[in-house]
């Protein structure tokens, strides 16, 4: 039997459609001409496979295809072309190797003849990417594209996940093979999950068994393992008390009687102070960042640390380890459990409680329920939150929008945060929001966003209305560069060095682009205005003007012990 003979771009389109893309989120260019030449077959007609999303910045791709598999769990895809192009995504490529997102992006390349010659838009990419991505690879000859496309996404998609880059040269693109499907289930010296050791399980089960004053820290691993529900029983067993990463958030519910709040600079003052009491610390799916643990060399001194994950290299790279056990916390968690003794820790659970009434009366009443002045973020997020009544996809930009939605949004169901943890980019919000919308179209998204970070991104906005993408925007508007601001002026004498926005009219920017849009000047416009929003079938931007000096609390200062935390300045 004769095998069919297709271009290298031709290829690629069954490639992805084997690897069950639906979604592609791209810009085209001169050096990917050919593969968007195939691609017009492969979104219309009898063929159409895919819903290709012109955006309108090749960042904004990358960063779509992120919130596009933070919220359905599959991989993000974008297509770009070579130089520029691919550069642009470089920024969303080291966001989603910081956050272990699973995305594969496919650059155009000048053709291999002409490369090193610094032909027009011409960048290695496979060397700048390397670093920043789990592979990278260069497809040269079009019969090399089924296997590496296969490759891509098995490593993208497996053990931690991940960001893979494709270098796909012209020349590989219009040149021909004879077309062999590829599944890619091995690659020799990856071993993306790890065997248990059961003599760790065992050690870590009998160190909680032991435990007085046990918390457990729970990070977006449970989810990218989807281990929510034996998360749960492991919790529930032994009677732990749980605080969560800022990308945790959701893999634990809001409401559950063991969750104790958010972990970190910004996180809740309970589990913070608590992090420096506790006997036993049970970190699973995190990687002890510096803004969780604070000051590193002081932190949780007096506590056996249990570390589980599934990524070797993060076991003692911050935070020296106990007891670590290096699996799937899907296997590792019931594993454990199993041989855990039915506890109650009621006192120690209780204990929590003074620290949240002081944090309650301090900072969040007067941040949620304040009776005079200016609108506040928190106040504005409570609200929302309520409104979604915790079913909503929170997604946020990066600075205070991003503490306070975090903060006082509601979670009750898995993969429902999508926000920028390890490289904090801002103009993450929109961008994201879109992607969000194209992997959980039956969920509503509520993107919170800066007046900063809303201008880096601003451009996105097209793509919205071209998609009429029913993102519910909540700009919180201080004119401010926010975070920045208060930091100076916390930490730099209130010198206020280029951190004042003057923004455009975005009524009139909401206009331009024909989406619905309402203003919140008054407290007492708030629900109305959010009552609107929600009932709003497409896009809406709700734009709230913020008190400009109003401060994300509590904050542990950089420098200082976790527990160090101040609830006022």
């Amino acid at each position: 039997m004769n095998k069919e003979t297709i271009t290298g771009a031709e290829a690629l389109m069954r490639a992805l459609v084997n690897e069950g893309v639906t979604t592609i989120f791209g810009y085209p260019g001169g050096s990917i001409m050919p593969v968007f030449d195939a691609l017009y077959d492969y979104t219309r007609g009898e063929k159409k496979a895919f819903n290709h999303i012109l955006v309108r910045h090749e960042q904004a791709a990358a960063h779509a295809a992120e919130g596009y598999a933070r919220v359905s769990g599959n991989v993000g895809v974008c297509l770009v072309t070579s130089g520029p192009g691919a550069t642009n995504t470089l920024t969303g490529v080291a966001d989603a190797m910081m956050d272990s997102t699973p995305m594969v992006v496919i650059a155009g390349q000048v053709g291999v003849g002409v490369l090193g010659t610094d032909a027009f838009q011409e960048v290695d990419l496979v060397g700048v990417a390397q670093p920043i991505s789990k592979w990278s690879y260069q497809i040269r000859r079009p019969e090399d594209v089924a296997w590496a496309v296969s490759r891509a996404f098995y490593i993208a998609r497996s053990g931690r996940p991940g960001p893979v880059v494709l270098d796909f040269p012209k020349n590989a693109q219009v040149h021909t093979t004879e077309w062999q499907p590829k599944h890619v289930d091995f690659v020799r010296s990856y071993m993306p999950y790890p065997k248990l050791n059961l003599e760790a399980v065992a050690k870590a089960a009998d160190i909680i068994n032991n435990a007085k004053k046990p918390l457990a820290l729970v990070g977006q691993g449970v989810e990218l393992g989807n281990a929510q529900n034996e998360l749960v029983d492991f919790l529930e067993k032994a009677d732990i008390p749980a605080a969560r990463t800022l990308l945790g958030l959701s893999a634990l519910p809001s409401n559950h009687p063991l969750n104790m709040g958010m972990l970190g600079m910004h996180g809740n003052y309970a589990p913070n102070v608590k992090e420096q009491e506790c006997d036993v610390i049970i970190a699973i799916g995190m990687r002890f960042s510096d803004r969780v643990t604070g000051l590193q060399s002081t932190y949780a001194k007096q506590a056996k640390i249990i570390h589980l994950d599934i990524d070797h290299s993060e076991i003692d790279k911050c935070i020296k380890t106990d007891v670590a056990v290096i699996a799937d916390c899907k296997e590792s968690l019931p594993a454990i459990t199993k041989l855990l003794n039915k506890a109650e820790h009621r006192e120690w659970r209780d204990s929590f409680a003074k620290y949240d009434e002081m944090e309650r009366k301090q900072v969040i009443e007067p941040a949620i329920h304040p009776t005079e002045g200016p609108l506040l973020m928190g106040e504005v997020v409570n609200a929302v939150a309520e409104a979604t009544k915790g079913e909503a996809v929170l997604v946020t930009d990066v600075g205070q929008n991003q503490m306070f939605s975090s903060r006082y949004f509601k979670y009750h169901r898995n993969r429902s945060i999508v926000t920028s943890g390890g490289l904090g980019t801002m103009g993450y919000g929109i961008p994201a929001a879109i992607g969000a919308t194209f992997g959980a179209p039956e969920r509503t998204v509520c993107m919170f966003c800066g007046d900063g970070g809303f201008q880096m991104s601003i451009q996105e906005l097209g793509t919205i209305m071209e998609q009429q993408a029913p993102v519910k925007m909540i700009l919180l508007n201080n004119n401010y560069l926010g975070n920045v601001r208060q930091w100076q002026d916390m930490f730099f004498n209130r010198r206020k060095s280029f951190t004042k926005m003057l923004n455009p009219c975005y009524e009139q920017v909401a206009a331009a682009y024909g989406i619905e849009y309402q203003a919140v000047t008054e407290r007492e416009q708030l629900q109305d205005a959010i009552k609107r929003m929600l009932n709003t079938d497409g896009p809406f931007i709700m734009e709230c003007a913020i008190k400009e000096d109003d401060n994300v609390l509590p904050m542990t200062p950089p420098g200082k012990s976790v527990d160090e935390m101040l609830l006022e300045i």
